[in-house]
């Protein structure tokens, strides 16, 4: 977030004065726009700190910088959503690496990013297409506290992919991981490229078993 300057906090000897009605005033010298910023009873307050001179607005510099901060915190939020992490999964994988995965896979969710599943089948497991679909349903059941597939997982080519989108952030509960949701103290208080996601793992929890 750009540095937010106000009253003696501003540089310039020289403003580009907006009043508290949003009437543009001018170039002014800078004592005199806080004189008129002290008599409206609010703040002058550096809203463009690129222009010469400055643009300076007189308003609540609290109510301002609250607004600069939410807005800040939706378009990361909105950045996250638009972000979609792929895992990849084999049918024999061994119980501690599906633990790992899960717990990567829940990370990301909990910080509202879309995760697509992958069961990936190599050689002759394709025979076996059953057990592939068994521990995709099992990986979706595992993370259902943090999100919801937005439908069956599909058998494409030598794949079963599924999309996992992660619940709104009041609704999710964290079960393998313990690091904050992503923009969840807005709620509260007001890629891989096909590559498998190389994470350290959060602190060890109970271990799932793939079906």
């Amino acid at each position: 977030m750009q540095e937010l300057r106000a009253n003696h906090r501003i540089r310039a000897r020289e403003v580009y004065l907006v009043d508290a009605a949003g009437q543009k005033v001018g170039v002014v010298n800078f004592n005199d726009a806080m004189n008129a910023a002290r008599q409206a009873g609010l703040d002058l307050v550096e809203v463009s700190g690129n222009s010469i001179p400055p643009v300076c607005k007189i308003l609540d510099f609290g109510k301002y910088r609250y607004e600069m901060d939410k807005r800040d915190r939706e378009a990361k939020r909105h950045n996250l959503a638009a972000k979609v992490k792929e895992m990849k999964f084999h049918v024999n994988i061994d119980p501690h690496d599906y633990a790992t995965k899960l717990r990567q896979t829940e990370g990301f969710l909990w910080k509202g990013m879309k995760v697509k599943v992958v069961m990936a089948f190599r050689g002759r497991e394709m025979q076996h297409q059953e057990l592939g679909q068994a521990l995709v349903v099992t990986i979706r059941d595992d993370l259902k506290q943090v999100a919801v597939a937005d439908a069956n997982p599909k058998l494409i080519g030598r794949n079963i992919t599924m999309m996992l989108n992660p619940l709104p952030v009041k609704k999710r509960v964290r079960r393998w991981t313990t690091e904050k949701a992503e923009g969840a103290y807005e709620e509260e208080d007001s890629e891989t490229g096909g590559q498998e996601v190389n994470e350290a793992p959060p602190v060890e929890t109970q271990t799932p078993t793939p079906s």
